[in-house]
């Protein structure tokens, strides 16, 4: 598609006009020019002659030229031409359709597919056409036609979705013959197109519109001898390529950031890459998920489980030292089927508690010193997990004879209970099968596990809702109950196989894992959630962000067992982070042996790019030229009749320039500049802009606050004046609640004085919100040269710690009710300060601390000012998307602009609302 010498006209008939040319020609050449006067005593002698013949004097050939030119300009003008037309306006007779993949790999583009999106729809609109848009990812998809208008009001609503398209042919039978077909391709390779295409091809011909830009995405982190390993996937060779890996966590203050980085990089013709990454326990522990620095899509981040989180387990033992051979120890078992899969500490009880593992396991353990119990009840209460397993020595111990044990779930008797014993069993004892509400339940139970002795639970009523695991003959095996925010579990044999050979058995691994002692990654766990049920807690969303679910239905585990194996989410499955009990699982958009592909699109299907020059009406400019054409020849008309020079043609121009010469009413009044701007600025609010150096930036921010005042002005009570332009060098600060700082690549770092008089502003309650401008703010934008720039620019002020705009905060209600933040860009990506708060769960946030609960910075990159920036006649400046989509991207920028200056100056005015409902309760109304 040619995109530079496309013209398409609005009202082709317009130009018949043409035609009329010539005759304008002929009738303009007829018209003689005013004749000159002259004053001539003798004119008298002339009166009452006649001329005979009469000869109309000729207009100049150059004159008649530019009339012309003038005339065809109007023609052309109001013929409505367009530079760059859509491709879309080629096919005019059938209907509509539109296909959309709109997946996770979409999400890198969705922008993109939007514009060729509503470009169509534009089309078809013009031409009065019906249009039907199908996302392939939809649970059910069906045909609805409708007008290309009602379509393009819904575009806003579109999102690609995190799971892969599923939607087979039934549909294509609704499909008009005929009928203009555009497939918005994701860019991946899938068996599950084919059958699709073929049957919209016996429809019509599609065209594929695909960007060429190659698709990254992540496996599964796996770890493997302490090492872990990340594999990075693309769907299009031939360059090399590399790109950084960033393992994000939580570092010790509760904060979200990079924990590190790792370069990748792709040879020519490589279609994956590794990287290995070396962490030490604590802080492997701490990552959440790895992603793909820059890249905002499902495939991109892959989030990690306990996969990764080797828990770090005390073995204490109550053996003496050298006590009994190495089989008999009490810790034999345990330590080989807890080291794959953990950090095993051992040594004294003390210095366990010291190392605050995740879990303390005491194995025969009977008598503990009183500091010792409190402090293993202070740690069980503050969430650990106390595994005790019975022996010898408990059975001679004060715990077994009826005394009552805070660390112990139920009351024991004494004695125990054997074969041969004085509670003794004809035969050792088997294992029951396990109750459903039970972790171990699912657990197959092998035949020839046999219990020979045990320790007996004393019966109350609170047995029953205790017991874990039970013999054939209902005997509780293992029991546990919660302390605090931990719980303590006992099981009534050894840890050895001196009571039973359950140690020695597969199930006894499984049964740890099931507790969650040991941690397990995908590959394994998979084959271990037969009987367990799971709630998605943390949902993937297309562009990578992770989103808290509450009212997700419970998943039974093997329908998450399926999903794992073979690397399928859909709308039932979807990828995010699982929990049951203590265990959590992440469920990626890529399985472990994903590998990704570019389609092979037949050769009777066109493939276009998506990038689409931008439409440029020509008529304003026609009769701009029009107009000038026209002002030339007044001019030159006057200039041949004589009249160029004289006062009245003075006055014309004086009257037209004398307007345009003004006075700075500062020095008018004999007044310093500075401080008049310091009296305009603290009469009223005064809404002002950080000077980058960039003519054409500083231009734009300062119509963008001149914009969003206008409509603070108009739909608010607060009355702006006119904004204004800081130099930080020399311009004080505190006149302004508000600057916007937007970042170019090359602007010059802030001098130390700057520095002072910035951090000085943002402590004593004035906000700044920077703007990178590059439409994605993933790591503060650092993959773009703005986001890089920012880094250097906040280095050195006093910025509190930020996290990504959370649901409920303020700012997304303190006018208007917003969840998104658009400008020229659409990112959703806002980061604030991060907040504190004391009531319920934490999702309604409170104020904060200090600023009367006003984050003292604000960041994003959507470029805010080109959405809010107006002409000095009131119009726009700066495109902003398509049609009406585009208008209501718009207005949403407005919005947010009303929002954000509401909340600098209210404070934690909404925020305190929250407290309402329960001051109501505590005065009794």
């Amino acid at each position: 598609m040619s995109a530079v010498f496309n013209i398409a006209f609005g009202a082709p008939w317009l130009l018949l006009g043409l035609l009329a040319l010539p005759i304008l020609w002929f009738l303009l050449r007829a018209v003689p020019p005013a004749p000159i006067k002259r004053r001539f005593p003798a004119v008298s002698l002339l009166l009452g002659l006649k001329d005979t013949e009469v000869e109309a004097d000729k207009t100049p050939w150059w004159l008649m030229l530019l009339r012309m030119l003038a005339v065809a300009a109007v023609i052309i003008g109001f013929a409505g031409p367009v530079l760059n037309p859509s491709a879309e306006t080629q096919n005019t007779k059938g209907p509509l359709v539109i296909v959309i993949d709109g997946t996770w790999a979409s999400a890198q583009n969705w922008p993109a597919q939007l514009d060729r999106i509503d470009s169509a729809l534009e089309a078809a609109s013009r031409q009065g056409r019906r249009a039907a848009v199908v996302r392939l990812t939809d649970p059910v998809v069906g045909l609805e036609f409708a007008a290309a208008d009602v379509w393009r009001s819904r575009l806003a609503g579109l999102a690609p979705q995190p799971w892969a398209a599923t939607s087979g042919p039934d549909w294509v039978a609704d499909v008009p013959e005929g009928a203009q077909v555009l497939w918005m391709s994701d860019g991946l390779a899938r068996e599950e197109r084919l059958p699709l295409l073929a049957a919209l091809q016996t429809k019509s011909e599609v065209t594929t519109f695909e960007e060429s830009a190659p698709i990254f995405g992540l496996t599964p982190a796996v770890l493997q001898d302490g090492v872990v390993i990340i594999e990075a996937l693309r769907n299009r060779s031939g360059t090399a390529q590399e790109i950084i890996v960033n393992a994000v966590g939580r570092d010790p203050a509760g904060i979200e950031r990079v924990l590190t980085q790792v370069p990748l990089s792709f040879a020519a013709l490589d279609m994956s890459a590794q990287a290995e990454i070396v962490l030490p326990a604590e802080l492997r522990n701490r990552v959440s998920r790895f992603e793909i620095e820059g890249i905002a899509t499902a495939g991109a981040f892959t989030l990690s489980d306990d996969e990764l989180r080797r828990r770090e387990i005390a073995l204490i033992d109550g053996r003496s030292a050298g006590e009994g051979a190495q089989l008999l120890s009490q810790l034999y078992y345990l330590e080989r089927a807890l080291r794959p899969t953990a950090d095993l500490i051992q040594g004294a009880l003390p210095d366990a508690l010291l190392a605050n593992p995740d879990v303390i396991v005491l194995a025969d353990v009977a008598n503990l010193t009183q500091a010792e119990t409190q402090g293993l009840t202070d740690w069980v209460e503050s969430g650990g997990l106390m595994l005790r397993f019975s022996g010898p020595r408990l059975a001679a111990s004060d715990v077994a004879r009826g005394a009552q044990d805070p660390l112990m779930p139920v009351r024991l008797r004494s004695g125990g209970r054997s074969v041969g014993g004085a509670m003794s069993w004809g035969e050792p004892k088997s294992l029951a099968p396990f109750a459903a509400d039970t972790p171990f339940y699912g657990l197959d139970v092998p035949a020839d596990v046999a219990i020979n002795s045990q320790l007996v639970a004393e019966p109350d009523s609170n047995l029953a809702q205790r017991v874990l695991a039970e013999l054939s003959d209902g005997t509780p095996l293992v029991t546990r109950k919660a302390l605090g925010q931990g719980q303590v579990v006992l099981f009534h044999i050894t840890a050895n196989a001196e009571w039973s050979n359950l140690p020695l058995s597969g199930l006894f691994v499984q049964m740890l894992e099931r507790l969650s002692i040991s941690a397990r990654g995908q590959g394994d766990a998979a084959g271990d959630l037969q009987g367990t049920t799971w709630q998605l807690t943390a949902e993937l969303g297309a562009n990578g962000r992770l989103e808290a679910v509450n009212t997700q239905a419970g998943l039974s585990g093997e329908q998450l067992e399926l999903a794992l194996t073979d690397g399928g989410v859909n709308d039932q499955v979807r990828p995010g982070i699982y929990t049951s009990d203590a265990r959590s699982l992440a469920l990626n958009v890529l399985g472990s042996g994903a590998r990704l592909a570019a389609p092979d699109w037949p050769s009777s299907v066109v493939v276009e790019g998506l990038s689409l020059p931008a439409e440029q009406p020509l008529k304003g400019w026609l009769l701009s030229v029009a107009l000038a054409f026209l002002s030339v020849d007044i001019i030159a008309s006057l200039w041949l009749a004589g009249r160029l020079l004289g006062p009245s043609v003075a006055a014309i121009f004086l009257g037209a320039f004398l307007p345009n010469l003004s006075i700075d009413p500062a020095y008018a009044q004999g007044g310093q500049p500075n401080d008049i701007r310091a009296i305009e600025a603290t009469a009223e609010v005064s809404l002002a802009h950080v000077l980058t150096g960039d003519a054409r930036v500083d231009e734009m921010a300062l119509a963008g606050l001149r914009g969003l005042s206008d409509v603070l002005f108009r739909r608010t009570s607060v009355e702006p004046t006119v904004p204004t332009s800081i130099d930080l060098g020399t311009d004080e600060l505190a006149f302004f609640p508000f600057l916007y700082w937007p970042i170019t690549a090359n602007q010059p770092l802030p001098s130390a004085d700057a520095y002072a008089k910035l951090n000085n502003y943002l402590r004593t309650g004035g906000m700044i919100l920077f703007d990178t401008r590059d439409g994605s703010t993933t790591s503060f934008g650092a993959n773009s040269p703005e986001g890089k720039r920012l880094q250097l620019i906040a280095a050195p002020l006093d910025i509190p710690a930020l996290e990504p705009l959370p649901r409920g905060h303020v700012l997304t209600r303190s006018f208007y009710l917003l969840q998104d933040f658009p400008g020229r860009h659409t990112s959703r990506d806002v980061w604030v300060e991060v907040s504190r708060s004391d009531v319920g769960d934490g999702t309604d946030l409170l104020a904060q601390n200090r600023n009367d609960g006003v984050s003292p910075v604000v960041i994003g990159g959507n470029d805010w000012a080109a959405a809010w920036a107006v002409s000095p006649s009131g119009g726009p400046m700066a495109p902003i998307g398509r049609g009406r989509a585009g208008e209501r991207q718009r207005e949403i920028a407005y919005r947010f602009g009303v929002n954000l200056i509401m909340y600098v100056l209210t404070g934690n005015y909404k925020a305190d609302q929250v407290h309402v409902p329960a001051l109501l309760e505590r005065l009794g109304q």
